[in-house]
């Protein structure tokens, strides 16, 4: 088990120091609220179109905490005594597109996905972890019609979320659980609007706007699961969560510093800069709704062979309001998404074949991420391919998966955005506790 942890660890170190080196997103679409909503999934179920309903005693299902208790399983690794405590490690790379009716650049990140340990306790069982819950990365600019820039917008943060999930089976076909969970981090960005001479030239000295707005909440996720198999191995499975309307609350600040710029370089460096009082307009601390959400899906299979399945989900994004950050150009509807997905193993007890044991997924999804800007709907479409391999002893496996996708459009002055994601993750199960056994 030590060495185990020592993997885990490992692995996170090494997607921390990657990540570093680049913005957790680049996505345009992050300057827009509190960020781009980060998938709280396991890159298995990435890997499947997003579909989470799918319960099974050897993987962490970070979405529905109903998943956490369930009986013990009787196979010859763990006795027949209780299920496998364990744990999970992930993180992702994204090489994005973005492209306007003008041109096209790259951009690429590295992120640290989620971090999750689950410890069963007979039907009970409960976890906790780290993970993203949304992520801003964006520099954006106007340029004069000579090509000089006009306009700055950069932003970094985002909001992460430290949760503890409690689950319960009720019996062979009906469990229960809770998720309660943290939310903390800071969101920060700037503007600069360039002001220039009579001859064109850049003035000396250029104005920058600083905000930076520190976050903090809970809030709570309820989820139901249900599995039946019938004769012959065949299984249904279905799972519903939700999760209530809960607040942000945002300490603010916002400065105003007077800037050298260096055209050569576009980097800029700070003179001075003065406090703005946000509190004289009612603004040092405001309160963010986090918006209320709703999953439900359905799949069929063969126990250990084959599934497939649907699930929709609604995030009512609608409801959302940033009082600093208000643009009049962006408003926000409904959030929602159809994923639809499933794997197929050739045979998991196969000894005479590695291939037959690995785990083949595959899925799409079709979303509508809320945003609406310059009247636009922005939407997202992926599909996504992804492997299990068998790792070691007692079911433990490394997972990798790759998604492609599309995000946005260059209609009315927009930004399409063409990704491809490739998400990597352990999954590692263990025995902490042993009955001693006496002849």
């Amino acid at each position: 088990m030590i060495k185990k942890l020592v993997l885990v660890f490992t692995v996170v170190f090494a997607i921390q120091l990657h990540a570093q080196e680049g913005a957790t997103t680049t996505s345009p679409y992050s300057f827009y609220g509190i960020g781009s909503l980060k998938f709280k999934g396991t890159v298995e179920n990435r890997s499947m179109g997003g579909l989470s309903i799918y319960k099974d005693s050897i993987h962490i299902n970070l979405r529905n905490p109903a998943m956490y208790g369930g009986n013990n399983i009787a196979v010859p690794p763990f006795n027949g005594e209780s299920r496998a405590v364990k744990f999970t490690v992930g993180g992702s790379n994204s090489n994005t597109k973005l492209s306007t009716e003008s041109g096209s650049d790259k951009a690429n990140s590295t992120t640290f996905d989620y971090l999750a340990l689950h410890i069963p306790i007979g039907k009970l069982g409960f976890g906790f972890g780290l993970l993203p819950y949304t992520s801003v990365g964006y520099k954006l600019e106007n340029s004069f019609s000579d090509g000089l820039i006009k306009e700055r917008f950069e932003g970094v943060g985002g909001i992460n979320k430290a949760f503890f999930s409690l689950g319960y089976q009720i019996n062979k076909e009906f469990s229960i659980g809770v998720d309660g969970n943290y939310n903390f981090g800071n969101v920060e960005n700037s503007v600069i609007v360039f002001d220039r001479d009579e001859d064109g030239d850049y003035l000396q000295f250029q104005s920058k706007e600083n905000n930076r707005s520190d976050l903090s909440g809970l809030n709570f996720n309820i989820g139901l699961h249900y599995k039946k198999i019938f004769a012959n191995d065949v299984e249904i499975q279905t799972g519903i969560t939700y999760s209530p309307e809960s607040d942000l609350t945002s300490k603010n600040k916002r400065t105003f510093s007077t800037i050298v710029f260096d055209v050569a370089s576009g980097n800029d460096v700070a003179v001075s800069t003065i406090d703005f009082d946000l509190q004289s307009v009612g603004l040092e601390r405001t309160n963010l709704t986090l918006p209320s959400k709703f999953s439900l899906g359905f799949g069929l299979g063969e126990q250990n062979k084959w599934f497939a399945g649907l699930e929709y989900t609604s995030l009512n994004t609608s409801e959302f309001d940033n009082p600093l950050y208000n643009q009049p150009s962006t408003s926000f509807e409904d959030n929602t998404v159809i994923s639809m997905g499933g794997f197929y193993i050739p045979d998991y007890k196969s000894f005479s074949s590695y291939w037959k044991r690995i785990v083949y997924r595959a899925g799409t999804r079709v979303e509508n991420t809320g945003l609406i800007i310059n009247n636009q709907s922005i939407k997202e479409f992926g599909m996504s391919f992804g492997v299990g391999l068998p790792a070691g002893g007692n079911f433990s496996n490394a997972n990798i998966g790759f998604e492609f996708g599309q995000r946005g459009t260059i209609s009315s002055g927009l930004i399409k955005e063409d990704f491809i994601n490739l998400q990597i993750s352990l999954s590692l199960n263990d025995r902490w506790f042993n009955k001693r056994k006496y002849n």
